[in-house]
C-alpha cells in the first residue's frame, strides 16, 4: 500500500467505491487515506459516513 502514489491511492478508493467492491478493501484503501492525512472530497466522505 506504501507504494502507492497518493494519487492512485484515492483514485483506486473512487473506483472501489464505484465498482462496489468489497467493504473490507474500501475500508483498507480509506484507512491509507486517512493514515497519509489526504483530503477527500466531501460528497464521498458524507457517502462512505452513511
Amino acid at each position: 500500500m506504501r507504494m502507492l502514489s497518493n494519487e492512485i491511492l484515492i483514485d483506486s478508493y473512487f473506483r472501489a467505491q464505484d465498482l462496489k467492491l468489497e467493504k473490507e478493501f474500501i475500508e483498507l484503501l480509506l484507512k491509507e487515506i486517512k493514515r497519509r492525512k489526504l483530503p477527500l472530497p466531501n460528497h464521498y466522505s458524507q457517502a462512505q459516513a452513511n
